[in-house]
């Protein structure tokens, strides 16, 4: 038996052998078209579809929403969404394409959100038939997220919404995006208010949505222009001016609190993915000839290797800390040391695996000569965007530093 089963409710333990069973008989055969390695670099509709068909397999079997209230669409489960997790990573299921619906919007409807709202938007964000993206970032306001310039005017019982959100992954195909704009200009945090914003209707009547070409080739980014678009204000979230707080609602998710359902969550080991942890890099470098034998005979490859595993082994007793309420000292600790930690774990993992190959990193994706067909230059390109999305590593450590440690402010 394992850990995690030693510690489950009798109903948890239902859940994660129903949750196993099912997963055994309805885990989807790999598809005909190749994946991106997350969801937030889906680019063709064929790959979407594939996805979304998973997803939606997955809300109905009761494994994802599992520990919101049913009323809004969820599973009304306690603390069973971390179970779903672990048996979907267990059998190494596809990720689901919404990852920004689960992780981010899903919670910051819920907590922010009129009852109705909550009620009409969750369900199909759940079963991922409404695709969300996250309008935060501006040309001229990232790591100064406070500083949006997105306005949105007051007309009657509606608002009149112009600016330039940047790097929106998914935007493409999202029906709705959580929206950080400003509402009045004469003061910085409190003049700031949360929308939720139907953009695939608004498309050619207020809402331009372009792709951003990636040096790997991908087009998950997008700018997003709204030119003169209206909504109502029953997509407003919480006050008007408290946005700032909502959206630390959604970066407090997004750098990895709770249990929701994220790229972290699962991943197929096929030709459209690849596992960036330690074991994968140990299989790697003994594929990986030498002039003398195989990468894994170089001392200085297998100390690096295991420098790696012991950072593992280390966030994933961060993970299981993180269930223990006595344990945590502070609400923003775990969460943002995961999110630092995950993401530089990841990105050295990637280059790690580039040295690993030597020259063949060169290699382009789909490269006959390629290793693994070319995933893990993939992978470190990626990985850049992680060590900087939801804030920069830099901003990571100064928040932990200063909120958490009580160190002086930087200035």
């Amino acid at each position: 038996m394992s850990d995690e089963q030693l510690k489950d409710t009798p109903e948890q333990a239902q859940f994660r052998a129903d949750a196993r069973a099912w997963l055994a008989e309805n885990t989807p055969e790999p598809p005909t078209v190749r994946l991106p390695q997350s969801p937030l670099e889906i680019m063709t509709h064929e790959q979407l579809d594939y996805l979304q068909a998973w997803q939606k397999a997955a809300y109905d079997a009761g494994l994802v929403g599992c520990d919101y209230p049913v009323e809004v669409g969820g599973g009304g489960r306690d603390n069973c969404q971390r179970i779903a997790n672990e048996e979907m990573l267990r059998a190494r299921t596809p990720f689901f394409p919404n990852v920004i619906g689960l992780g981010m919007a899903a919670p910051t409807v819920f907590y922010h959100a009129q009852e109705e709202l909550k009620q009409r938007l969750l369900p199909a964000l759940f079963s991922g038939e409404d695709i969300w993206c996250q309008g935060f970032s501006e040309p001229g306001a990232g790591s100064d997220l406070a500083n949006v310039q997105t306005f949105a005017e007051r007309k009657g019982d509606k608002w009149v919404i112009n600016g330039h959100k940047v790097w929106t992954s998914l935007a493409h195909f999202a029906e709705w995006m959580i929206l950080l704009l400003r509402t009045d200009k004469s003061v910085k945090h409190d003049g700031l208010s949360y929308f939720v914003v139907p953009i695939k209707s608004a498309l050619g009547k207020g809402v331009t949505v372009s792709p951003l070409i990636k040096i790997t080739g991908e087009t998950g980014f997008n700018e997003v222009i709204f030119d003169n678009l209206e909504v109502d204000d029953s997509y407003r979230l919480d006050e008007l001016g408290k946005g700032w707080q909502v959206a630390m609602t959604t970066l407090l998710h997004e750098r990895g609190a709770g249990e929701l359902v994220t790229p972290r969550s699962g991943g197929m080991k096929s030709e459209s993915t690849h596992n960036t942890n330690s074991h994968a890099l140990v299989d790697l470098a003994r594929r990986t000839e030498r002039s003398s034998g195989t990468a894994a005979d170089d001392p200085l490859i297998r100390d690096r290797i295991m420098q790696q595993l012991i950072r593992e082994q280390g966030l994933a007793d961060n993970n299981r800390r993180s269930r223990v309420p006595d344990l945590q000292d502070h609400p923003m600790r775990l969460a943002l040391q995961n999110k630092l930690l995950m993401s530089e774990v990841a990105q050295d993992s990637a280059g790690l695996a580039m040295d690993i190959e030597g020259a063949a990193a060169s290699l382009y994706l789909g490269d006959g000569q390629a290793p693994d067909g070319g995933q893990w230059p993939m992978a470190y390109m990626n990985s850049f965007g992680f060590t900087i999305a939801a804030g920069t590593s830099e901003v990571q450590r100064n928040i932990l530093g200063e909120r958490v440690l009580g160190m002086a402010k930087s200035k």
